[in-house]
């Protein structure tokens, strides 16, 4: 078997640094708006202003004028841009993701929210700011009763979550930089990527094989790992793709020869370009929506076996992603899913709990069972985005027993509804308790929501008759979203 190694402690973590805002423009910036007639609105990617031209008596264009948001919505053909009620009509003959969206129609894979599960398609997306609004809406007994309830509910559905940092042998030349230098190179991301290998490696349904020849035929094997000749190789499909540098070191490492790579925007430096190098690679990118795709309508996928993998699949990508390759059992899902192509084995890292959204989320049951309404479960999202904001030099997820500090005050009425309960912060609203808690508190409660999101993904496939494990795979300075979600065919 190949040999896996523990992450080293020593190991570096990369930082990143906030981009400045407004003040850079200076105290001149409403004259010079109306001498370059240029929308003040500050672009921090770019770190320059938007270059579109101001509305009339305004300081912005009409993208970023917040008088104008009421009468904008997002364009139905892309979301990414916003046009102005009156004018939407129009707007959808020309727009330029027009010729796209009919091009994306015409494929037999393409069937318009397939992934969706159980939708209520009058349940809108509800903002984080609306879910930290309703949360600062509730008095502070419901507010001491929310916390409770999810505090309890952590304690009866998670238990511990193993610590898996792996760095495979395998990937051995990609940790060393021993790679075409010509690929983008973080390593924080090649961290990440790796242990998600070794991961997959450790769980079995990853293979390295015998031969570091990439497409080497496999007659005898040591073990269950060598036992898959050449045209037994799964392929691999990679949700959420972006540029593509987990299918390709995955690729590299493995010698997977069968891609495809799901994503919905178009991204400049992708892997695509090195992996078609190699003949032997078969690749083949989808630009579309995972909530849109039937991935057993893709022809050149039928009778292969499969891996689905992610990296950072945001909020409800996850639940999309976990929907496409093993659908609820839906009339719709029925008639829409075949058995064309197999599902071997499922390696998800989760990230952005904070968006997720209940129509689309797998197992509610497990929520409703236990007494969390959809109100709550947006409040468990909106809490979740709290792990990420603290100082992650500390391992502050493993603090499990540990519990929202709030100052005591009335303790007498909190014990009459709770039982013994040590803080309370009396005559305060919501939002000034949450200001004053400290911060390791709210971020070691932040986690355990991710916890709670995560693992009711985890149960549902093991309802579904999967093996489902789920593990932190890398240390929180490296990236503080670690959730691995891992899953294989009983």
């Amino acid at each position: 078997m190949s040999r896996l190694r523990t992450l080293p402690e020593s190991s570096s973590s990369i930082s990143s640094t906030a981009v400045g805002g407004d003040e850079a423009a200076g105290g001149n910036g409403l004259v010079n708006a109306l001498k370059e007639k240029r929308c003040q609105f500050w672009l921090p990617n770019k770190s320059r202003h938007c270059a579109n031209s101001p509305l009339p008596l305004s300081m912005f264009c009409g993208n970023h004028d917040s008088s104008a948001s009421d009468r904008r919505l997002p364009c139905p053909l892309d979301p990414s841009h916003s046009v102005f009620k009156e004018n939407l009509e129009s707007h959808l003959k020309r727009c330029p993701s027009r010729k796209q969206v009919i091009a994306l129609e015409a494929h037999a894979y393409y069937s318009k929210g397939i992934n969706s599960g159980f939708i209520d398609f009058a349940d809108d997306d509800i903002s984080s700011e609306a879910k930290r609004r309703a949360i600062y809406g509730l008095n502070i007994l419901d507010f001491l009763a929310l916390v409770k309830k999810i505090e309890s509910l952590h304690a009866a559905v998670v238990g511990y979550l193993e610590d898996s940092y792996l760095m495979p042998e395998a990937c051995e030349k990609w940790l060393r930089r021993q790679i075409d230098s010509k690929i983008p190179y973080q390593e924080r991301h090649v961290l990440q990527q790796a242990s998600i290998l070794g991961n997959m490696e450790k769980f079995g349904i990853l293979h390295r094989p015998k031969n570091e020849i990439i497409g080497s035929v496999l007659e005898e094997g040591e073990g269950n790992n060598f036992v898959q000749k050449k045209g037994e190789l799964p392929a691999v499909v990679e949700f959420g793709a972006g540029r593509g540098y987990l299918t390709h070191m995955l690729a590299d490492s493995y010698g997977i020869q069968r891609i495809f790579l799901v994503e919905r925007r178009s991204y400049k430096l992708k892997a695509d370009r090195s992996l078609r190098k190699n003949e032997s690679i078969q690749l083949e990118r989808l630009r579309i929506d995972i909530e849109d795709l039937n991935l057993h309508a893709v022809e050149s996928l039928n009778g292969q076996s499969y891996l689905a993998v992610g990296k950072h699949l945001c909020g409800n990508a996850t639940d999309l992603t976990i929907n496409c390759c093993h659908p609820q059992k839906t009339d719709r899902s029925k008639k829409a899913f075949s058995s064309s192509c197999h599902l071997q084995g499922i390696a998800l890292a989760t990230c952005c709990h904070h968006i997720c959204q209940w129509k689309h989320y797998s197992n509610r049951r497990l929520f409703l069972d236990h007494g969390i309404t959809k109100q709550d479960f947006y409040a468990i999202t909106w809490f979740s985005s709290w792990a990420v904001d603290a100082d992650h030099s500390s391992n502050i997820s493993n603090q499990s027993d540990r519990s929202m500090d709030i100052n005591a005050r009335e303790v007498n009425e909190v014990q009459k509804l709770f039982g013994p309960v040590e803080y309370f912060m009396g005559d305060r609203s919501v939002e000034e308790t949450i200001r004053n808690m400290k911060a390791v508190d709210r971020a070691a409660f932040g986690f355990k929501c991710k916890d709670i999101i995560d693992m009711g993904r985890v149960l549902w496939l093991r309802e579904q008759g999967l093996d489902a494990v789920l593990v932190k795979y890398v240390p929180h300075r490296i990236s503080p979203e670690n959730h691995l979600l891992l899953a294989k065919s009983r």
